[in-house]
C-alpha cells in the first residue's frame, strides 16, 4: 500500500485579539481548545504562536493557555489615559485604555520561525500583515490566512484562495458553557 503523501509541517500565528474581537462581534466565543485541536488535526500544525498583549490580571488565563498548548508569546502594553474632562458614552469619566499592539511580534515570530516550518498560517483579518502574507506566498510557504469573519481588511483581498473564515467554523469552535446544560436543569435534563 502506498504511502499517503506527507502534510507539511505547519506553524500558525495567532492576532489573539483580532480573533477574540471578531468572533465575539458576531456573538459567539471561541473555544481555545477546540481551536487548537482543528489546527492540529486539519492543517498539521506543530506549534500555535499566540500574540496577547500583557496585563496582568489575566495571567492564569496565559498559564491555561500554554497548559493547552499555545506557545505564548506577550507583549508589554501601555495604559493610555484618556484626555482630562473626557466623557464615555454614559457621560462618566473616560477610563484609561490599554494598548499592547502585537503586529511587530507576529511579524518577527513569523520570519524567524521561517526555517523551521513548511507552511505557515496567519490567523488574523488585520490588514498590518499584508507585507508578510505577501512575503510567505512568495516564498511557497503561505497555508491559510485565517480571518474572524467577513469583514476583514481590503489589503488582504489579493489573498482570498488562502482565506478560511473562521465565523464559518463556529459550530465547530464556538465555546459551549457546559454548566448552563446541567442535568439538574428541568429545562435541559432528557426525559
Amino acid at each position: 500500500m502506498p504511502d499517503s503523501p506527507k502534510k507539511p509541517r505547519a506553524y500558525a500565528f495567532i492576532d489573539s485579539q483580532n480573533l477574540n474581537l471578531g468572533t465575539q462581534k458576531m456573538g459567539w466565543k471561541m473555544d481555545w481548545r477546540k481551536f487548537l485541536q482543528f489546527l492540529q488535526r486539519e492543517y498539521n500544525v506543530e506549534k500555535a504562536f499566540m500574540f496577547i498583549g500583557y496585563v496582568a490580571e489575566n495571567t492564569a488565563m496565559y498559564e491555561q493557555l500554554h497548559e493547552m498548548g499555545y506557545l505564548i508569546v506577550l507583549k508589554r502594553t501601555l495604559e493610555v489615559k484618556a484626555p482630562e474632562g473626557e466623557k464615555d458614552a454614559k457621560g462618566e469619566p473616560q477610563k484609561p485604555t490599554v494598548k499592547g499592539n502585537i503586529d511587530a511580534e507576529l511579524v518577527l515570530w513569523a520570519m524567524k520561525e521561517l526555517p523551521n516550518y513548511d507552511k505557515g498560517i496567519i490567523v488574523s483579518g488585520d490588514g498590518d500583515f499584508h507585507a508578510l502574507v505577501e512575503y510567505l506566498e512568495q516564498q511557497q510557504k503561505l497555508l491559510h490566512l485565517m480571518v474572524p469573519n467577513w469583514q476583514y481588511s481590503s489589503l488582504l483581498k489579493d489573498y482570498e484562495k488562502y482565506v478560511v473564515r473562521i465565523d464559518k467554523l463556529r459550530r465547530q469552535l464556538a465555546y459551549r458553557d457546559r454548566k448552563r446544560f446541567s442535568k439538574s436543569d428541568p429545562k435541559t435534563s432528557q426525559k
